[in-house]
Protein backbone atom coordinates (compact mmCIF):
# COMPACT_ATOMS: atom_id res chain seq x y z
CA UNK A 1 0.00 0.00 0.00
CA UNK A 2 1.14 3.86 -0.97
CA UNK A 3 1.63 5.89 1.64
CA UNK A 4 0.61 9.61 0.40
CA UNK A 5 1.69 13.00 2.63
CA UNK A 6 0.22 16.31 1.83
CA UNK A 7 0.55 20.00 3.36
CA UNK A 8 -2.25 20.18 6.38
CA UNK A 9 -3.76 23.59 7.54
CA UNK A 10 -1.12 24.38 10.42
CA UNK A 11 2.60 25.93 9.77
CA UNK A 12 4.18 22.71 9.43
CA UNK A 13 1.02 20.20 10.09
CA UNK A 14 1.10 17.19 7.20
CA UNK A 15 -1.49 14.97 6.18
CA UNK A 16 -0.76 11.48 5.87
CA UNK A 17 -3.05 8.88 4.01
CA UNK A 18 -2.87 5.41 4.08
CA UNK A 19 -5.48 4.22 1.49
CA UNK A 20 -8.25 5.31 3.02
CA UNK A 21 -6.56 6.29 6.69
CA UNK A 22 -5.36 9.63 7.53
CA UNK A 23 -2.99 10.41 9.97
CA UNK A 24 -2.31 14.31 10.99
CA UNK A 25 1.45 14.76 12.08
CA UNK A 26 3.11 18.00 13.26
CA UNK A 27 6.43 19.46 14.63
CA UNK A 28 6.21 20.86 18.29
CA UNK A 29 5.85 24.21 19.33
CA UNK A 30 9.56 24.28 20.15
CA UNK A 31 10.13 24.03 16.18
CA UNK A 32 7.53 26.11 14.89
CA UNK A 33 4.84 23.61 14.78
CA UNK A 34 1.00 23.55 16.35
CA UNK A 35 1.44 20.36 17.99
CA UNK A 36 -1.93 19.21 16.33
CA UNK A 37 -0.63 15.61 15.81
CA UNK A 38 2.39 13.24 16.56
CA UNK A 39 5.89 14.13 15.40
CA UNK A 40 7.43 11.86 12.64
CA UNK A 41 9.51 10.14 15.42
CA UNK A 42 6.60 9.13 17.07
CA UNK A 43 4.72 7.88 14.57
CA UNK A 44 7.76 5.57 13.92
CA UNK A 45 7.81 4.46 17.10
CA UNK A 46 3.92 3.77 17.36
CA UNK A 47 4.64 1.37 13.93
CA UNK A 48 6.75 -0.51 16.40
CA UNK A 49 3.98 -0.77 18.99
CA UNK A 50 1.49 -1.79 16.72
CA UNK A 51 3.23 -4.32 15.40
CA UNK A 52 4.33 -5.68 18.97
CA UNK A 53 0.82 -5.93 20.12
CA UNK A 54 -0.62 -7.22 17.04
CA UNK A 55 2.23 -9.71 16.44
CA UNK A 56 1.70 -11.00 20.13
CA UNK A 57 -1.94 -10.97 20.20
CA UNK A 58 -1.69 -13.13 17.08
CA UNK A 59 0.87 -15.68 18.33
CA UNK A 60 -0.95 -16.01 21.97
CA UNK A 61 -4.04 -16.74 19.96
CA UNK A 62 -2.52 -19.50 17.91
CA UNK A 63 -0.77 -20.89 20.89
CA UNK A 64 -4.01 -20.77 22.88
CA UNK A 65 -2.27 -18.62 25.77
CA UNK A 66 -4.65 -16.54 28.24
CA UNK A 67 -3.49 -12.73 26.90
CA UNK A 68 -6.16 -10.89 27.87
CA UNK A 69 -4.15 -7.76 27.14
CA UNK A 70 -0.83 -6.51 26.57
CA UNK A 71 0.79 -2.99 27.10
CA UNK A 72 3.35 -1.71 24.90
CA UNK A 73 5.41 1.06 25.50
CA UNK A 74 8.07 2.86 23.02
CA UNK A 75 10.03 5.57 23.82
CA UNK A 76 13.04 7.30 22.12
CA UNK A 77 16.14 9.24 22.75
CA UNK A 78 19.67 9.82 20.59
CA UNK A 79 22.13 8.32 22.17
CA UNK A 80 25.80 8.41 20.25
CA UNK A 81 24.61 9.64 17.16
CA UNK A 82 21.82 6.19 17.16
CA UNK A 83 18.37 6.64 17.42
CA UNK A 84 17.46 4.06 20.54
CA UNK A 85 14.01 2.57 20.99
CA UNK A 86 12.79 1.33 24.34
CA UNK A 87 10.28 -1.21 24.33
CA UNK A 88 8.05 -1.63 27.69
CA UNK A 89 6.06 -4.84 27.66
CA UNK A 90 3.47 -5.55 29.83
CA UNK A 91 1.21 -8.86 30.04
CA UNK A 92 -1.98 -8.97 31.33
CA UNK A 93 -3.79 -12.26 31.32
CA UNK A 94 -2.83 -15.96 33.60
CA UNK A 95 0.40 -16.66 31.82
CA UNK A 96 3.51 -18.44 33.22
CA UNK A 97 6.96 -16.95 33.54
CA UNK A 98 7.91 -19.26 30.33
CA UNK A 99 4.61 -17.61 27.62
CA UNK A 100 5.84 -14.53 29.11
CA UNK A 101 9.11 -15.41 28.09
CA UNK A 102 8.23 -16.45 24.96
CA UNK A 103 6.22 -13.42 24.54
CA UNK A 104 9.11 -11.48 24.77
CA UNK A 105 11.18 -13.84 22.69
CA UNK A 106 8.50 -13.23 19.60
CA UNK A 107 8.29 -9.51 20.39
CA UNK A 108 11.77 -9.42 18.76
CA UNK A 109 10.32 -10.97 15.53
CA UNK A 110 7.00 -9.01 14.31
CA UNK A 111 7.90 -7.66 10.99
CA UNK A 112 8.59 -3.80 11.93
CA UNK A 113 11.42 -4.68 14.79
CA UNK A 114 12.86 -7.10 11.73
CA UNK A 115 12.48 -4.27 9.30
CA UNK A 116 14.25 -1.23 12.13
CA UNK A 117 17.13 -3.67 12.82
CA UNK A 118 17.68 -4.90 8.96
CA UNK A 119 18.87 -3.23 6.31
CA UNK A 120 16.75 -0.21 5.37
CA UNK A 121 17.84 1.87 1.94
CA UNK A 122 15.57 4.78 1.06
CA UNK A 123 15.71 5.81 -2.79
CA UNK A 124 14.04 9.00 -3.33
CA UNK A 125 12.78 9.76 -7.27
CA UNK A 126 11.49 13.32 -8.11
CA UNK A 127 8.33 13.67 -10.29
Amino acid sequence: MEVRLHRGEGKLQHIIEIGPHRIITDAPRQYGGDESGPEPHDILDASLAACTGVTLAMYAQRKGMDLQDIEVRISHKQEGGAYVMTRHLRYTGNLSDEEKQRLTEIAEKCPVHKTLTGEIRIVTMQD
